[in-house]
């Protein structure tokens, strides 16, 4: 017979059981799930009962609720990852209860019998052929071979003894009546726990993935109707920045506006003693009026655009740089865009000049030039 094969198809699922006994024993979630059960249990039965069967644990996911329809093991796993949140998965903790669960222990204790029953009757054989012609070292190995094999079987018959016996004192431990112990199988208990870990581990996951996207759903409360510079890094940086870039920003608006003004009244001042012409400004209809003809031009006229250009092209450009200045630049909010029938265009303000009612509405000239 091949027993080191047979005898590792029996020791390795003891050793199994003896290992998952413990992990049950010494598992810290496994103790605060069947408590919250129990509670659970009590509250809606209004009793006060100390303890429930683990064949229970099998109807644990099938048991819903009538309002949101989510089962007793989603409510347990919540509470339970609620109230202790270093619990586990327990599933990745019961290994060897797992793999006990896939081992039939009533066929194991038969083929311990049988492992028993071949070595009493190779010892019979063995005397059979020691009777006719056999070599003295051939027989001395196979008795101490069979010697050897019958104290491995021996040992292992104690050891099965032993773990089963610690098994019924670990379903005592468990809550089982002692009456009732002797009828449980192995093997079924072993699945009811191995199931449930399973069903545990999905539902957790499944409670740990609504509680991020909870989690992330406030985070995106907190910042909702707020402009991106008023969170996270945004925040630190604008809060950081000091109060004088603004203030510059602001002398330099007032120093363009005051430029603009000295320019308009240069203009002005220069329109007063040409009504005709705006100085600095050539309109297109005299250009273009003055293009077909030959020899009619004044040369004095020619000066007095050429001259003051210049000015025309800083006014211009200011009027420009100001329409395109970036919003968020600007220190002093903007006006409220003004009708349409009051506007007026600037080249024809340009063209025809400014009143003196303009000028003095603008600020450009003073009450005592107005009188002279």
């Amino acid at each position: 017979m091949d027993y080191e094969l047979t005898e590792k198809e029996v020791a390795e699922p003891l050793q199994d059981l003896k290992e998952g006994m413990d992990q049950l024993e010494n598992n810290k979630t496994l103790r605060h799930i069947l408590s919250t059960l129990l509670t659970i249990g009590n509250f809606l039965n209004a009793s006060n009962a100390k303890g429930f069967e683990l064949s229970y644990l099998e109807k644990v996911p099938e048991v819903k609720d009538t309002v949101h329809k989510q089962s007793l093991l989603h409510h347990t796993c919540t509470i339970v990852v609620e109230k202790v949140p270093d619990s586990t998965d327990l599933y990745s903790e019961i290994g060897a209860i797992t793999r006990s669960a896939k081992v039939d222990f009533e066929q194991l204790q038969d083929n311990l019998y049988q492992m028993e029953q071949r070595c009493k009757a190779s010892w019979d054989h063995l005397k059979v052929i020691a009777k006719h012609e056999m070599k003295p070292a051939l027989k001395q190995k196979m008795s101490e071979f069979l010697k050897d094999c019958a104290e491995r079987i021996i040992i292992l018959k104690i050891v099965h003894r032993r773990i089963i016996n610690r098994f019924h004192a670990f379903l005592l431990f468990m809550g089982h009546p002692s009456y009732a112990i002797r009828e449980v199988n192995i093997n079924k208990f072993c699945k009811i726990i191995s199931e449930f870990a399973l069903e545990y581990r999905t539902t957790r996951e499944r409670v740990l993935q609504q509680k991020q996207k909870r989690a992330n759903h406030r985070e995106r409360n907190k910042t909702r109707g707020k402009m991106i510079t008023d969170s996270g890094k945004f925040s630190s940086n604008t809060a950081s920045s000091p109060s004088q870039p603004q203030g510059l920003e602001y002398a330099e608006d007032a120093a363009e506006h005051e430029n603009m003004k000295a320019v308009l009244k240069t203009s002005l001042q220069s329109g007063e003693s040409s009504a005709s012409v705006v100085p600095g400004l050539r309109t297109r209809t005299r250009t273009r009026a003055n293009r077909g003809r030959v020899g009619s031009c004044n040369p004095v006229n020619d000066d007095s655009p050429n001259a003051t250009d210049d000015a025309a092209d800083e006014i211009m450009d200011r009027i420009v740089k100001s329409a395109t200045q970036v919003p968020s630049q600007r220190a002093v909010p903007r006006e409220r865009k003004r009708s349409r029938a009051n506007r007026k265009s600037l080249r024809r303000t340009l063209k025809s000049g400014l009143t003196p009612e303009e000028a003095k509405a603008l600020g450009l000239i003073s009450t005592s030039e107005m009188q002279v």
